[in-house]
């Protein structure tokens, strides 16, 4: 079955059968919806995303609540296919996507995380741009080698993540608007090989969480003030604080009931600082 050629109404069936079930809006420019993705009801964005930033599970066996990450790998490429297939529909024919994914993994057997994933987001109509690699300088301490000291059956690690950068039709866009990136900003982050620490899991409350270093690279270098950011996996609300901070209207959906709400605390603290902020200057 072609899913993205499918019928109206079997896309619609499938993609947007499930009520928003909104958590969170704060002046319609953050919304925070707890649904799955797969079938929430986006249909009024349809068409209209300019940016989607997002890290979606690894399915490596994290304990996230309710999505199981400990799937088979041929499930995970299909569930990977589906909300591809979504995100396509979802953006602007100018828009951009920024996919945090690992490079491989090696948990339940060697794979090739990163190569798998691109040529699935090719087969749903996505076009290649670039790709981003994330060094974590996260280096453990580890045990397996594979064969130790020998050329017999030796495993090599990359201690990287990537960040692949596609769009839907065309990669220039189509109405200039205004950016927010500095010149520093863009000479740094336009070479494709970024340093910096990833999140504490203790500090933010989430199993897997990016820092925020991440959505603001990717939202300040690759979408204009006013654009609309889209986060699937919303986990934490990282990516909605970044868009939030850069004047950029932020949608998430969340899946859990337990990260739904540490999102929504987490931009509540942002909304507060916001409004003490302005208070300050008024003042002055």
């Amino acid at each position: 079955m072609c899913i993205r050629n499918g019928t109206e109404e079997n896309r619609q069936k499938l993609f947007y059968s499930s009520i928003k079930n909104e958590k969170f809006d704060f002046n319609g420019r953050i919304k925070i919806f707890q649904n799955d993705f797969l079938t929430v009801d986006l249909s009024e964005w349809i068409g209209k995303i300019n940016l989607i930033v997002t890290s979606p599970p690894y399915n490596v066996g994290i304990e996230y609540g309710s999505h199981n990450d400990a799937i088979s790998y041929d499930e995970y490429l299909m569930f990977t296919k589906l909300w591809l297939t979504k995100a396509f529909d979802l953006l602007a024919d100018d828009g951009r996507l920024c996919l945090n994914i690992p490079l491989d993994k090696n948990k339940n057997g060697l794979r090739s995380v990163y190569a798998d994933i691109v040529a699935i987001a090719k087969d749903v109509g996505f076009k290649y741009q670039s790709t981003i690699i994330w060094n974590e300088q996260n280096i453990s301490r580890r045990t397996a080698w594979g064969s130790w000291l020998s050329a017999s059956a030796p495993y090599v690690i990359a201690p990287v993540e990537t960040i692949v950068v596609m769009y839907k039709h065309q990669w220039r866009r189509k109405t200039i608007g205004t950016s927010t990136i500095t010149k520093e900003e863009f000479i740094d982050w336009t070479n494709g090989m970024w340093t910096f620490s990833g999140e504490k899991k203790t500090k933010i409350g989430h199993p897997a969480p990016f820092p925020i270093e991440l959505p603001k690279r990717c939202i300040k270098l690759f979408s204009f003030k006013e654009d609309i950011v889209l986060d699937p996996f919303l986990g934490s609300g990282t990516t909605l604080i970044a868009a939030f901070r850069e004047g950029r209207i932020g949608i998430g959906i969340e899946i859990d009931p337990s990260y739904t709400q540490l999102s929504i605390e987490r931009l509540k603290k942002e909304v507060e600082q916001l409004s003490i902020t302005e208070f300050l200057e008024k003042k002055t």
